[in-house]
């Protein structure tokens, strides 16, 4: 383990089990299991923002949720700031809760409608019991924001997608936590909404030395804001790496596929097909041996047999492909120009 990580995941999974009927428990049918996250292994530095990426059913939410405690891993373990949050107390993990929060992909769905924004705001202090003296004014988590005083008397329906998307950021900073997971931070927003989402939060990091792990489909967000993509396929970490290693040579034909789908400057940010075969398989049914070679241009029998495992093959690269060095070659003989990684050209 990385002394400097504040996250540390060791072989978590995380698997739900369907409820047997009395027919299935009579005929002793199996229950059977959604492999929603399987064996992560995953570090999250202090005060950096790792991106974790990949399409909608590749298990990003349910990892980020166990990462926050909102629920227990099937088997592995979840370490913040070296305590593992599986073997807490009960009265610890309440104390570990308050420095890790999350930001809700739906913004307007994780606001309670009956409540104004000003009792939204103070609800983590009522939780958490703190005392008046270590609260935040509504004020002053307003600001923290950028959101006027008068939105305090608003209530959620109230709110512009952009406002909302604010004040669950404002709550979740309301404890001043360590760690902030965000799942998929622009969802719903215009361009020019999402564009102030990400340099909001960009700019809390720097403020508030705050450590992020970032969920979304859009390598154009994590290009903006982190500086470690983990790229996400079913259940499993399929590439991780710097940024910009990630951007400029993409070692899994997957993260090839993402960045592929990536608007080019000058395109006015269509959006592009994701161009490969098929629909991302069922968790319920995960294919054997690697799990992405039923939708891959260099599967061979190996891949169909053996499960590829992280490797490293160079300083903080890790990929999880047979056939690395291909795609690698591929990648860099087809390599369009250069991307800019400033604001300008995402958003």
């Amino acid at each position: 383990m990385s002394a400097e990580s504040l996250v540390q995941l060791r072989g978590v999974r995380m698997h739900f089990f369907d409820k047997r009927g009395l027919v299935a428990q009579v005929l002793r049918h199996e229950a059977g299991a959604v492999h929603a996250v399987d064996d992560v292994d995953l570090d999250i530095p202090g005060g950096q923002i790792v991106g974790l990426v990949g399409e909608s059913g590749s298990g990003k939410t349910t990892l980020g949720r166990t990462i926050v405690g909102l629920q227990r891993p099937t088997a592995g373990a979840v370490l913040f700031d070296g305590r593992d949050l599986g073997r807490a107390s009960r009265a610890e993990l309440r104390r570990l809760r308050r420095r890790m929060q999350m930001i809700f992909q739906e913004p307007h769905a994780s606001l309670s409608p009956r409540h104004r924004v000003a009792s939204l705001l103070s609800e983590p202090y009522r939780i958490h019991r703190i005392s008046p003296e270590e609260r935040s004014s509504v004020g002053e988590l307003l600001e923290m924001v950028e959101l006027s005083p008068e939105i305090a008397s608003h209530f959620p329906h109230q709110l512009s997608g952009g406002q909302a998307r604010r004040v669950g950021i404002a709550r979740a900073l309301a404890l001043h936590p360590e760690l902030v997971v965000a799942d998929e931070p622009t969802s719903g927003l215009d361009a020019s909404a999402a564009a102030a989402v990400l340099n909001l939060i960009k700019g809390l990091r720097e403020r508030l030395g705050l450590t992020y792990l970032v969920i979304t489909h859009d390598l154009n967000v994590v290009g903006y804001l982190a500086e470690t993509i983990a790229v996400m396929y079913l259940g499993q970490l399929v590439e991780i790496g710097p940024a910009e290693r990630i951007y400029e040579s993409p070692a899994h034909p997957y993260t090839q596929a993402l960045l592929s789908a990536l608007p080019e400057p000058g395109d006015g940010r269509v959006e592009r097909r994701l161009l490969l075969p098929g629909e991302i398989p069922s968790p319920r049914t995960p294919p054997a041996g690697c799990r992405f070679h039923t939708r891959c241009a260099y599967a061979q029998e190996r891949s169909r047999l053996e499960s590829p495992q992280l490797e490293q093959i160079e300083p903080d690269h890790l990929v999880a492909c047979h056939f690395w060095r291909e795609v690698r070659a591929a990648a860099t003989a087809s390599r369009p120009p250069e991307r800019r990684r400033d604001g300008d050209s995402r958003h």
